[in-house]
């Protein structure tokens, strides 16, 4: 039996590293082997590639953006994907191809197409079995980012407005599913847990 790959996709404040936290205490708690991980920054290398990318002095031109966000991926699938899957793991990953898609895509101006050519090459055309995105209205995210802020955090409301905004219109074109993240953590943890369920039984079917 192989694992499933399920990705959770949100914007800044939408609450997604807490329900990956939870769904994978979750399935552990059902008996699961779970790999919990995030990008970027999942492996030795990628943490080098974040530190860059998140907390770097420098300015990152767009386009290198996406490509060191494609690099980190490439070496995150082969090293801990791909293997966990493989022997029967279930991954959870913390961002995946959606974020890059609608960050450096739509939010960097890249164009959707472009970056997902990338991003096939880097995965080898490796796809979640299941995209479920926390959607928050810009007021709640607002409320939510911390005040120390990373480079992305700290890129401006019109970005991140984009962000989330790109992310209601390709859920709808790619099958990724929609989650209001905004109820109680409780409440958002069963709604994601519907989601991912079928998905986990199927698998263990």
């Amino acid at each position: 039996m192989t694992g499933v790959l399920i990705v959770l996709e949100g914007g800044e404040g939408s609450g997604k590293s807490t329900q990956a936290a939870r769904l994978v205490a979750r399935l552990r708690g059902g008996g699961s082997d779970v790999v919990p991980t995030f990008e970027p920054g999942g492996t030795e290398l990628g943490r080098s590639i974040r530190a860059l990318l998140l907390h770097g002095a420098e300015p990152v031109a767009p386009l290198t953006e996406a490509l060191l966000m494609a690099a980190d991926r490439a070496e995150h699938v082969e090293t801990v994907v791909r293997p966990a899957l493989a022997r029967g793991a279930h991954v959870v990953c913390d961002r995946f191809v959606p974020s890059s898609l609608v960050y450096q895509g739509v939010g960097r101006g890249l164009g959707v197409d472009a970056v997902d050519a990338m991003n096939r090459t880097a995965t080898g055309g490796l796809v979640p079995a299941v995209v479920v995105v926390l959607d928050v209205t810009d007021a709640v995210a607002a409320r939510r980012v911390p005040a120390a802020r990373d480079r992305m955090e700290r890129a401006g409301a019109g970005f991140h407005a984009r962000v989330r905004a790109a992310y209601r219109d390709l859920a709808a074109e790619r099958g990724w599913v929609v989650v209001d993240g905004t109820p109680d953590p409780d409440v958002v943890e069963a709604a994601v847990w519907s989601v991912v369920a079928p998905f986990v039984v199927t698998a263990s079917a």
